[in-house]
């Protein structure tokens, strides 16, 4: 599985030296073509590392024939030295590749505030060049790992044509991406504007309605690539569907992945006014502290929600509302209704369904709780 199932793509991961705790650390994922089409989200958060700064202008183009990402060092507030040092970064893979720099995607994560050792990258760089394979799509994915706990990987299926993702995150999972790398590639023969359009559309509905602890990081961003190596050239809705399916497999994971976290949330929100008073309700119960500690304790603390959802500015009458927790209506019409012990708290997997009787939009949110386990390794290891 991961980003070299496509046709066009080699990819590696090795170590060079970047992570204190060893292991693979750098990856670098090439685009063989014919075709080099490329397309990414980031961060919108104002404060942005130096692979973000460039890796914005190679984009610009639409076109891409490389990305390369290291774990170990976020390169971010590292000043003119860090900002060189992605450029260098650029440089090595544009001359072992023979391309242009100006086509070289770079991706960091790690550590805010520290240089990334530019000696120990560029050796990595020359080791993944000679390392290349269409089968190094494993090594790539374990080495973008930071906290998390497993390789992230997806393949989805087209009719003659495929698309592969690899993706790193555990933490600081809120929407503006999450602290993500992730890197999608398709042999599919896609034009750039609609691979544009179709990453776009994905991230918005998977990605950007992760918000596992509503902290943004400073390095998000997810890649596709298009190669187009299949020669087979999809409607647009059909790719659209495929790419978000392959974005909602890997944001799962993210999800599965947080840190500490003891149980999955997904909160629905359903018959609101508009799909953005539905995302806005969802988030603030996938953000409220209190909720998210009533749930590790395996507590049914229906009024958390309502609490959490009049915070908001949607259009909905709060004594109107009807709650759902895994299955049981614990509130109708802003009162109690079920019994709060007949909702099973002890799987992982947490539905949460809240009815603002407002409209017709809805929009799904995914959470975790919050944990002895996640304060203590954010307590533990510097981010």
């Amino acid at each position: 599985m991961s980003v070299t199932v496509p046709a066009g793509f080699e990819a590696a991961g090795v170590e060079c030296g970047l992570k204190q705790s060893g292991g693979l650390d750098l990856a670098l994922v090439v685009n063989r073509g014919p075709q080099q089409s490329a397309a990414a989200v980031f961060t919108s958060n104002r404060a942005k590392a130096n692979p973000i700064l460039w890796s914005q202008q190679v984009v610009a183009d639409g076109t891409a024939a490389a990305i390369v990402l290291n774990s170990g060092g976020a390169n971010c507030f590292t000043g003119p030295q860090g900002f060189q040092t992605t450029h260098a970064t650029a440089e090595a893979v544009a001359e072992a590749l023979q391309v242009s720099a100006g086509d070289v995607l770079v991706c960091s994560t790690g550590l805010i505030g520290e240089q990334l050792d530019r000696d120990k990258v560029l050796a990595g760089v020359t080791a993944a060049a000679g390392a290349l394979a269409d089968g190094g799509g494993a090594d790539a994915a374990r080495a973008i790992m930071t906290t998390d706990s497993v390789p992230k990987t997806t393949v989805v299926e087209g009719d003659g044509w495929s698309i592969g993702g690899m993706a790193k995150g555990a933490g600081m999972l809120a929407p503006g991406l999450a602290t993500m790398l992730v890197v999608l590639t398709t042999d599919a023969d896609v034009e750039t504007q609609d691979l544009d359009r179709a990453l776009r559309r994905a991230a918005r509905v998977t990605f950007d309605r992760l918000d596992s602890d509503g902290c943004m990081s400073t390095n998000d961003q997810v890649t596709v690539l298009a190669s187009g190596a299949s020669g087979i050239r999809p409607a647009f809705d059909e790719f659209t569907e495929a790419l978000t399916r392959a974005c909602d497999d890997l944001a799962a994971q993210l999800q599965a992945d947080a840190e500490g976290a003891s149980h999955d949330i997904v909160i629905e929100v359903r018959a609101a006014h508009t799909e953005h008073d539905a995302v806005e309700v969802g988030r603030s119960v996938a953000r409220n502290n209190l909720f998210k500690a009533a749930v590790f304790g395996n507590d049914p603390n229906w009024g958390r929600v309502l609490a959490a959802i009049g915070t908001t500015h949607a259009v909905f009458d709060p004594y109107r509302v009807d709650v759902w927790m895994n299955g049981v209506r614990v509130c109708s019409e802003g009162q109690p209704d079920q019994p709060r012990d007949l909702v099973d708290l002890t799987p992982r997997r947490m539905d949460v369904l809240i009815d603002l009787k407002s409209g017709t939009a809805s929009a799904s949110i995914r959470t975790n709780d919050l944990t002895h386990d996640y304060v203590h390794e954010n307590s533990a290891y510097s981010s």
